[in-house]
């Protein structure tokens, strides 16, 4: 974690969600797309509660589907539609806040982004990066992610 006054913040801040999501929903899942474009660069945001550039993704919700899921964090996160079926990659044991999360990783190659998504509350950055040019503080799931991708031995834990 960084020195800077702010990443201390956002870290607090995602310890507070986590202990909120505990709370009402004992076992999580999550739904997170690599998202690749046709020039085969990578969708990231960075958010503002937790420090990196992250996958985008979310919770899936009581009595949402994981599609549902996946459809609304790709619309909020980033403005993108799906315009095919993602295929999934893989379900992954999270436990880098507990033991009870687990994500469900999608592929995501049919799509229309709308416009860029400007900076919220909640995202402070997004965009397409190319795969050889990352920005700095990719998360080291992101990047196990995309390594697997490419024929990395899959984990089972995110």
């Amino acid at each position: 974690m960084s020195d800077h006054p702010k990443s201390l913040l956002a870290h607090l801040r995602g310890k507070a969600y986590h202990a909120y999501f505990l709370l009402t929903r004992p076992m999580t899942l999550g739904v997170r797309a690599l998202v690749l474009d046709a020039r085969d660069r990578v969708f990231l945001v960075r958010h503002t509660y937790v420090p990196g550039w992250h996958l985008p993704g979310g919770g899936v919700e009581h009595g949402e589907t994981a599609m549902e899921a996946l459809r609304k964090e790709l619309r909020e996160e980033g403005n993108i539609a799906l315009t095919g079926a993602p295929r999934l990659l893989g379900l992954y044991h999270a436990t880098q806040w507990t033991r009870r999360d687990h994500v469900a990783l999608y592929l995501v190659r049919d799509f229309a982004q709308t416009g860029p998504r400007a900076p919220d509350r909640e995202i402070a950055e997004s965009g397409f990066f190319a795969r050889d040019a990352l920005p700095d503080g990719v998360a080291k799931a992101t990047l196990r992610r995309l390594a697997e991708l490419d024929g990395e031995p899959v984990s089972e834990t995110w």
